[in-house]
C-alpha cells in the first residue's frame, strides 16, 4: 500500500489546500483530529476549527510543533501560521460526514476536552480505551435522544 503522505509534496503544487489539510490530519494525529477540522487555507495560514476554548488554547501552545510536522510532510515551508477558531458545530458536522462516508454509519463523537485530558491520566492503555469507548457510547446515546436531557 502506498503512503499518501509521501505524495504530499507533489499534491501541494496541484492542490495546496488539499495537501495542507492532509498534512494536518497526519501531523495532528487521531486524538487531535477528532476534536478539530481544518476549515480553510489561505496564503500560508491554515485555519482549524476546534471544539472549545480549551482546545484552542492547548493547540495554540502546540502550533510551532504542528507547523514543523506539517512542513516536514509537505517538503517545504507551505504553512507559516495556524489559526484556531472555536466552531464546535463545524467540527461535529465534518466528522459526522467523514464517518458516514468511510463506514456508512456514524461511530465516534467528539469528546469534551475535560474528558480527553482525564483519560490521559489512566496509565493502562486498555482501560483508557474502554473508558473512552464507554464515554463515546454515552454521548452517542444522549445525542440520539435529544429530548431526554
Amino acid at each position: 500500500m502506498i503512503d499518501v503522505t509521501k505524495l504530499l509534496p507533489k499534491i501541494v503544487r496541484a492542490n495546496p489546500e488539499l495537501a495542507v489539510k492532509m498534512a494536518w490530519a497526519r501531523a495532528a494525529g487521531e486524538g487531535l483530529r477528532r476534536n478539530t477540522h481544518p476549515s480553510g487555507f489561505e496564503g500560508k495560514t491554515l485555519t482549524v476549527s476546534v471544539m472549545d476554548a480549551l482546545w484552542q488554547k492547548q493547540l495554540q501552545s502546540m502550533s510551532a510543533e504542528l507547523i514543523f510536522r506539517m512542513n516536514n510532510l509537505l517538503g517545504r515551508g507551505a504553512v507559516d501560521e495556524l489559526v484556531f477558531r472555536i466552531a464546535p458545530s463545524e467540527v461535529s458536522r465534518s466528522h459526522s460526514l467523514d464517518r458516514r462516508e468511510s463506514t456508512g454509519k456514524p461511530t465516534d463523537h467528539p469528546l469534551p476536552t475535560e474528558l480527553m485530558f482525564a483519560a490521559t491520566s489512566i496509565a493502562d492503555e486498555d482501560l483508557r480505551a474502554r473508558f473512552l469507548r464507554a464515554a463515546n457510547n454515552l454521548i452517542a446515546r444522549r445525542d440520539s435522544n435529544p429530548g431526554n436531557d
